[in-house]
């Protein structure tokens, strides 16, 4: 009879899970078929991509959250300014004022930056910080902001910020990211899952890039196509402290009780990376991805770090763009700047890059 019982409260808790899980699994289906649709007319050719008259590389991914690709955007745009390319970026500028309004706005012209957070969105403004000589415009229609880039700019390769579900433009290189921890989330599809779109649409692909916290992680073979695929890891590279600039090394950060934060969309990476070049992280306050900080904010965090008596306040650079609205708060809190790097391999990311981009 026990046996009996703890199958029955078996069957019940399934039951009752199934009951919690069919509305997002039914959700999931439904939005897989319009997922699959559309990409069969893309494929099909009744749905037409636009041509910039340029070479135009797509960074993106298959997951929503966060796989780097911000961070492998700016190096990148790096990478091609210095061999003698003349690239801008395209972005949506998510979690700006602009998003879905207007047909461009320009967030750099390669010189000054023009438009804050607010209006661009943070990853738009961080990427305009980060490679000062690059255009950055921000818009819903990436043909539009294509063509400002290339007609205003000179611009010779566009790269999409998070383009690979953006099919209306044509791409030369569709570049994929993938978490080397959890490369399709659980597997399902949204809003059940992580997944934007079944994994047969790997095969739009070009190249994958396996990215990780730390440490390089093995491809999941399996479910690559045939393509390039190369491991890569986000290193820091040295702390910015607030409104001042002031650059410090990451030795500043050795035996220091910590007190960090972040509104981003993976807040453990951030911590896996700051965790041992510190003495201790004594406190670590998380926000949800692209979080706009408030007053009441900026005192929870004082708070808490002088609740757990650290030495210093800690945050990523996404965060720091958003801090500017508190100089006062700002001028106290460090940014831990990280570079996206790919492992060495034969051939190289850079060898597999400039050869397609010369065909």
């Amino acid at each position: 009879m026990a046996k009996l019982n703890d199958v029955a409260s078996r069957i019940f808790r399934d039951d009752r899970r199934l009951l919690r899980y069919l509305p997002l699994l039914l959700a999931s289906l439904v939005y897989r078929g319009i997922v699959s649709l559309r990409n069969f007319f893309y494929d099909a050719g009744i749905f037409a991509a636009q041509r910039m008259g340029c070479k135009v590389i797509s960074v993106g991914n298959i997951t929503v959250g966060g796989t780097g690709k911000t961070p492998m955007v700016i190096m990148l745009a790096g990478m091609l300014k210095r061999e003698g390319y003349r690239p801008a970026i395209l972005s949506r500028g998510y979690g700006g004022k602009r998003e879905g309004q207007g047909p461009a706005s320009v967030v750099s012209d390669g010189h000054d930056i023009l438009m804050g957070p607010d209006e661009a969105g943070d990853e738009p403004v961080l990427m305009a910080e980060r490679v000062r000589d690059v255009p950055v415009i921000v818009g819903k229609e990436r043909s539009l902001t294509g063509r400002v880039a290339v007609e205003r700019f000179g611009a010779d390769v566009l790269i999409l910020d998070d383009g690979f579900q953006h099919r209306r433009l044509s791409r030369d290189i569709n570049i994929v990211l993938l978490d080397s921890e959890r490369p399709f989330g659980n597997g399902f599809i949204l809003p059940r899952g992580g997944l934007r779109e079944p994994l047969r649409a790997l095969r739009r692909a070009d190249m994958v890039i396996m990215t990780s916290t730390v440490e390089a992680g093995d491809p999941p073979r399996g479910e690559i196509p045939q393509v390039p695929v190369f491991s890569s890891r986000r290193r820091p590279v040295d702390l910015v402290k607030g409104r001042a600039h002031d650059i410090f090394q990451l030795g500043y950060l050795k035996e220091k009780r910590v007190c960090a934060f972040s509104g981003i969309a993976q807040p453990d990476g951030f911590r896996k990376i700051l965790e041992p070049l510190c003495g201790e992280i004594a406190s670590f306050v998380s926000f949800p991805d692209h979080h706009v900080y408030t007053a009441g904010d900026v005192e929870h965090i004082r708070t808490a770090c002088r609740d757990c008596g650290a030495q210093i306040m800690v945050t990523t650079e996404k965060d720091g763009i958003r801090l500017a609205r508190f100089p006062d708060f700002f001028q106290d809190v460090y940014l831990l700047r990280i570079n996206m790097e790919v492992i060495p391999s034969s051939p190289s990311f850079e060898e597999c890059i400039f050869t397609q981009l010369k065909i």
